[in-house]
């Protein structure tokens, strides 16, 4: 069954403003109403997926069961080939409890010296999950390398070292 956005609002389940900010912008030509999760008071769910899929549904399922609305929950990360894939789905989390991504790319530095493969790619995942248990999921992948120093003021979290291939730029 085709399961339709009828009633134009939509919660995303995120506390990340970065990401609040990016989702927003992915829906601005669409006359849907997005509320932050934030403005609900709810606290976060507990993310103890194994894949950006499961991270994903557990923050959209929880913002759906409780708001009533359709919500759309994400998870991405950095995965870099010569850290088995790691940081993943912790990439949040090596930003430590302050979220401090300079941090983060100061351990990725630090993790990949004396390692030659620079190759790595960011996943994101989206789940939509209906008040009525319908869920979707979707997910993409940008190939690239990581490359220091940061460049780019853009963007948020790990997009100053990324360059995605063909380009010349970081995604900061």
């Amino acid at each position: 069954m085709t399961h339709q956005i009828l009633k134009k609002t939509l919660v995303i389940a995120s506390h990340n403003q970065g990401k609040v900010s990016e989702i927003n912008e992915l829906f601005e030509t669409y006359e849907i109403n997005l509320i932050p999760v934030s403005n609900f008071k709810l606290k976060e769910p507990v993310e103890n997926g194994i894949s950006f899929r499961e991270n994903a549904l557990i923050k959209a399922r929880a913002a759906s069961k409780q708001t009533g609305y359709i919500a759309i929950g994400d998870d991405s990360g950095l995965c870099i080939n010569a850290l088995n894939g790691n940081p993943g789905i912790f990439s949040a989390r090596w930003a430590g409890p302050k979220k401090d991504f300079e941090l983060a790319i100061n351990r990725v530095k630090t993790a990949l010296k004396g390692k030659t493969d620079n190759a790595a790619q960011f996943i994101c995942g989206l789940a939509l999950v209906w008040p009525d248990g319908h869920e979707d999921y979707f997910e993409g992948n940008v190939e690239g390398i990581i490359k220091f120093p940061p460049k780019g003021k853009n963007g948020f979290g790990y997009d100053p070292i990324f360059y995605p291939n063909g380009y010349n730029k970081t995604f900061g």
